[in-house]
């Protein structure tokens, strides 16, 4: 079967939204939202208002301004989570270099004898990170190749070209687990979990990165919940492990120790208290507030 719908006007699409219940106070404001934001892209966010998703009849009471702020609050949920998920990374990469040099030398991207060979992980990592590499206009990068003989610059400048993603496959990459512990141990964390959560973490960053809904969302891979430390063991979710709660709960435990005094809970408190938004959608328990990294944020 073909797609022979046609495309509708901006006004058009006001009425049907108007025709299927929802309440639209200013036309010109739906009108001029609806231009630049896409109709189909604040569908994701009247969702929870339809009474019946077969007909897209809306529940009494819905409210295209309150549809607008739920797409505010996310936005604005993805730059806070996009500027916490920059410190980790770029901390598990100064980890990374640091601990790895101290141990095999200057280049340890250059060893495959301390990675897994199973498949060709090791061989698409290095591929990878030396077209990172080859695409750098940093001065450092340039200076090292033109210097030094070597394939790829020393581990300490190497990782400033790895991607979030790249970063996580060379650290889950390690086959000794004293090597993954030794940068586990610095977040006191498991190895496992903490690999877990990069893999995870890269999901929810480039989702971000692509401007795309956190609010509501169900992620497919979830990361290992910890047992330890004890205080964020009991802070998390596992009755909704594919909502955004624990992501939020890992990052808040992780930025306590790479950059202590931070306020991204404070922060995250203010923008759910600005837009009035219910929790439980993003797989807040109840009783959150009161769960020990959360409770710090009163403080």
């Amino acid at each position: 079967m073909k797609f022979i719908k046609p495309p509708e006007t901006i006004e058009q699409l006001v009425d049907r939204l108007r025709r299927r219940g929802m309440t639209v106070r200013d036309e010109a404001k739906a009108c001029h939202y609806l231009k630049h934001l896409n109709y189909y892209r604040l569908a994701a966010y009247w969702l929870p208002f339809e009474a019946d998703h077969a007909t897209h009849r809306f529940k009494p009471g819905a409210d295209f301004d309150e549809v607008l702020n739920l797409y505010m609050f996310d936005r604005e949920l993805r730059l806070l989570v996009l500027d916490a998920i920059e410190r980790i990374e770029v901390s598990i990469r100064a980890l990374y270099a640091y601990h790895l040099a101290h141990r095999y030398g200057p280049h340890p991207h250059l060893r495959p004898d301390i990675h897994r060979q199973d498949g060709d992980a090791y061989r698409f990592n290095k591929e990878r990170l030396a077209e990172e590499v080859r695409r750098s206009n940093e001065t450092f990068i340039r200076h090292l190749l033109d210097k030094y003989d070597e394939d790829l610059p020393c581990i300490w400048a190497a990782v400033e070209v790895m991607s979030l993603g790249q970063i996580s496959r060379w650290y889950a990459g390690l086959k000794a687990r004293r090597d993954r512990k030794m940068i586990a141990d610095e977040y006191g964390m498991d190895e496992q979990v903490l690999r877990s959560f990069l893999h995870h973490l890269t999901t929810v960053r480039n989702l971000c990165a692509h401007h795309a809904r956190l609010w509501n969302r169900e992620f497919t891979f979830t990361p290992r919940l910890p047992k330890r430390p004890a205080h964020l063991a009991r802070s998390l979710n596992a009755a909704a492990p594919r909502r955004m709660y624990n992501t939020l709960t890992m990052m808040s435990y992780l930025l306590d120790i790479i950059c202590p005094g931070h306020h991204f809970r404070q922060r995250l408190l203010e923008l759910m208290e600005k837009h009035h938004i219910a929790p439980g959608a993003m797989g807040f328990p109840d009783g959150w507030r009161e769960l020990p990294i959360w409770k710090e944020a009163k403080k």
